[in-house]
């Protein structure tokens, strides 16, 4: 095994992956109230989930995983390690995972490890891997593949529509929004990224014209669409995303398209019938 690809559990891998020794799902904590205290793992089970978040008052959590449980994953005879976390704007994962790799470095010596900030979440870190697997199968060498990963992460783009920013704006997630429309007027947020920071795009009266909204957005951003993949992943709302799926591929055309469930982190930020889009 030439490389191994480490992501922690905010990213949508499909199934294929899961079982593929190549990669490893590091995963964080979700917490609910003081009822729900789980590993963000394999036996994620959304609906257990999402029931426990509507039953409590208090605002879901999650816990990142520590710097010793991402040194572990370092362990491995594969040359070259690649990490793909969410974005550090968003939790301490990251941060969590350089640290790892100091610990590692310091026990085993130097070994090629890349810390990849995704500077997004769910999809974009799959958008990530995806690249990264590309990249080594045209043998490029460490470096270069570290050089154009940092590129690919400053291209993509990250959209996002929420039936409620709640879990997001309790969580303090939401400082670099100034403004946000009141929710009693069923007034939709388009959201995106910028540097790993989440910001307003745009807005439409109910989930429909939004996610409307949020597919023209997209269109209207991307560049050579037909060199990328488009990922959507949605929580709990197949169609949604496939409606967005399609107003998107009416105008653009893409080498791959892939639709994913929410894993657990995901689901947190997201809620229920949340639809995130990264091209």
């Amino acid at each position: 095994m030439k490389y191994k690809i480490v992501v922690d559990s905010c990213c949508e891998l499909p199934e294929d992956m899961k079982k593929d020794p190549r990669f490893e799902i590091v995963p964080l904590t979700l917490i609910v109230g003081d009822k729900y205290e789980k590993e963000d793992n394999m036996a994620f089970d959304q609906r257990e989930f999402l029931d426990a978040v509507a039953a409590c008052p208090e605002c879901p959590k999650s816990a990142c995983p520590s710097p010793e449980r991402y040194r572990a994953a370092y362990q491995t005879e594969a040359e070259r390690v690649y990490v793909v976390t969410l974005s550090s704007k968003l939790s301490g994962s990251y941060n969590s995972a350089v640290l790892g790799k100091n610990l590692y470095c310091e026990k085993y010596g130097e070994k090629d490890i890349c810390v990849v900030d995704s500077k997004s979440a769910a999809c974009g870190e799959t958008q990530i891997v995806y690249k990264i697997m590309e990249l080594e199968e045209q043998e490029f060498t460490f470096a270069e593949i570290t050089e154009q990963i940092a590129l690919f992460v400053r291209e993509m783009n990250t959209y996002f529509v929420l039936e409620n920013l709640d879990t997001l704006r309790k969580n303090g997630r939401l400082s670099g929004v100034k403004a946000l429309v009141a929710s009693t007027l069923n007034i939709k947020p388009v959201m995106g990224a910028d540097d790993g920071s989440i910001i307003q795009l745009g807005q439409g009266i109910g989930m429909k014209k939004a996610l409307a909204k949020m597919a023209e957005t997209a269109v209207s951003q991307a560049v050579e669409a037909g060199k990328k993949r488009l990922m959507i992943t949605h929580c709990n709302n197949l169609k949604a995303a496939e409606c967005v799926r399609r107003h998107i591929e009416e105008k653009l055309h893409f080498k791959e398209t892939l639709i994913l469930d929410a894993a657990g982190v995901s689901s947190m930020y997201a809620n229920e019938g949340g639809v995130i889009v990264t091209i």
